[in-house]
């Protein structure tokens, strides 16, 4: 398992590991994002950054990039998010698919997402191949009353 920098996290979380372990593909490659939920089921973002709790982080799953050793990052995001479906079905525990909605939704659900204290959403325009990195075919909105955001404007000071 490995960091969007490229260090290697795979013995910091556990739980990931063993739930990738009972996929019963062998060959595959997720893109998703370490999460600790709370008690609510939202993502508790300090609780991630403190360490104390590597043993709960869980995999949430928004991407399936390669599936049968094939890679599948030039497929339009729909026929990737389905495969992802597909191959998390009996999810195990430990992994968990992101939710998503389709269509022109996007300020009442970035209004809910603030509401229910997420760090902000991001939206991906459904026909785009994968791509890595910031594109133009996909937006974070971030919720500014998040604890994320104090930490990034704390580096900044």
């Amino acid at each position: 398992m490995f960091s969007r920098n490229g260090y290697d996290w795979t013995a910091r979380f556990p739980w990931i590991i063993e739930a990738a372990r009972k996929i019963r593909q062998k060959r595959f490659v997720l893109d998703g994002e370490a999460v600790v939920l709370g008690v609510d089921g939202v993502p508790d973002f300090n609780a991630l950054h403190s360490r104390q709790h590597d043993e709960e982080v869980q995999l949430c799953a928004f991407d399936l990039l390669v599936e049968n050793g094939d890679d599948l990052r030039k497929l339009p995001l729909h026929l990737r998010k389905n495969a992802l479906r597909r191959l998390l079905a009996r999810r195990p525990e430990g992994i968990f698919v992101s939710p998503f909605e389709q269509g022109a939704i996007g300020p009442d659900l970035f209004q809910a997402a603030c509401k229910m204290g997420l760090e902000g959403i991001v939206s991906k325009h459904r026909d785009r191949p994968y791509q890595g990195g910031r594109s133009k075919y996909w937006i974070k909105v971030k919720n500014r009353t998040h604890p994320a955001m104090y930490r990034v404007m704390g580096a900044l000071a």
